[in-house]
């Protein structure tokens, strides 16, 4: 299961990604918003909630460049969340860093992009083992 959540930038992205997932039959929850205004680091810490308490593995979040969101998210222990814009990017986060939010910018890039970028983010593995494993381990370390 995989959540999502915006901010009213992110929120005409949010929907069309939302509908790409149900035609694909990806199932989500929708931690909001709806369109109106509201302040980005709610809506990033409901969405990483959902995944610390086991509720979601995966979350996307979109705001107007996807960065506020990563700030907010990387926040919460137990959340590794890249924003990115390019496919070598939301490739490596995923296989590297095990990330588990990917951030997307909706005045940074257009559907077609977001699209390209979402299915990469949640249908690449990490690379367990190893240096990446080892590195991991260490990020988790400059939470405590």
């Amino acid at each position: 299961m995989i959540v999502l959540g915006c901010d009213h930038a992110g929120y005409p992205l949010k929907v069309e990604i939302a509908k790409y997932l149900t035609e694909k039959g990806v199932n989500f929850i929708d931690v909001g918003c709806d369109g109106e205004s509201c302040d980005y680091p709610i809506i990033a810490k409901k969405l990483c909630n959902k995944i610390t308490d086991g509720t979601c593995s995966t979350g996307l979040l979109f705001c107007g460049t996807g960065v506020g969101m990563s700030i907010c998210a990387n926040k919460i222990k137990g959340i590794r969340a890249c924003v990115c814009s390019d496919y070598f990017s939301a490739k490596l986060t995923r296989m590297h860093n095990d990330a588990n939010v990917l951030c997307l910018g909706a005045r940074v890039i257009g559907t077609g992009t977001a699209i390209e970028l979402v299915d990469i983010f949640l249908n690449t593995e990490f690379e367990k083992g190893g240096r990446h494993q080892r590195r991991v381990d260490l990020i988790s370390t400059l939470e405590d």
